[in-house]
């Protein structure tokens, strides 16, 4: 029988940061901080046998490279995946100027290198104003945007052509942190459907000499934080902890 009331419920009811866990996992929603070099379904997959739970989903994918909050739904908690998928997401992130690449961060390949030697600090910032507000983004060929019933990224793997598609996003705030050399430490808060890499791709174009994210990490998604999310290894402890 279906229980409707799960789309009404209170959020934080049904939501354990660490180091909280409930007695059963129906109704669940757990903050995960994902570790770089894993999809967001690698930690699913890791998840999944421990917890025993037959259903189960993830609000907000993360690339390989990214790090950071993940959110995690059980049972009929994952009804609740658009209420989270809605919310603002918050990102710390370092961008490479000077280099161009095919996915838009360092995992892909480079295709183009040119000299960022004459970017001067008002430079960025001129470039940075350029994308707060409402504006039209990129969607990488590289992701898991679904083109005609399939992932692109199974496409490009495939060597079919992609052409480039556009969305509209909203950038709430774009603050520039440091500079060292050619990497460029940030702070976006941003709505849903955002690609960071995108933005980066598309900031080093607005200087006229590319650049591609090297570190990405989501700190935040509305008021939930990282600062209260399990590690993966620490949630598997504790459930193994209860169980022996």
């Amino acid at each position: 029988m279906t229980q409707p009331f799960i789309r009404d419920v209170d959020i934080r009811e049904v939501y354990y940061p660490a180091p909280t866990l409930p007695e059963t996992f129906d109704t669940t929603v757990l903050p995960v901080d994902k570790p770089g070099g894993w999809s967001s379904f690698d930690v699913i997959r890791r998840l999944r046998p421990t917890l025993d739970v037959r259903k189960m989903g993830h609000a907000g994918t993360l690339d390989p490279l990214a790090t950071g909050l993940l959110i995690i739904l059980m049972g009929r908690a994952t009804r609740l995946m658009e209420q989270f998928m809605n919310l603002p997401k918050t990102y710390e992130a370092t961008l490479r100027l000077g280099e161009v690449t095919d996915t838009y961060d360092a995992d892909g390949k480079v295709t183009e290198r040119l000299d960022p030697s004459g970017i001067r600090d008002e430079d960025l910032l001129r470039a940075r104003d350029r994308f707060v507000g409402v504006i039209e983004q990129i969607t990488p060929a590289w992701s898991a945007v679904k083109r005609g019933g399939e992932r692109l990224y199974r496409k490009m793997r495939r060597g079919e052509e992609v052409a480039p598609s556009k969305r509209i996003v909203t950038i709430r705030s774009f603050e520039i942190l440091e500079r060292k050399n050619t990497d460029v430490s940030f702070v976006v808060e941003c709505s849903k459907g955002t690609y960071i890499r995108s933005l980066a791709h598309e900031f080093g174009q607005a200087l006229g000499v590319g650049a591609h994210i090297v570190r990405l990490r989501r700190t935040s998604i509305g008021d939930f934080s990282v600062n209260e999310a399990w590690t993966v290894d620490a949630l598997q402890e504790v459930i193994r902890e209860r169980c022996a």
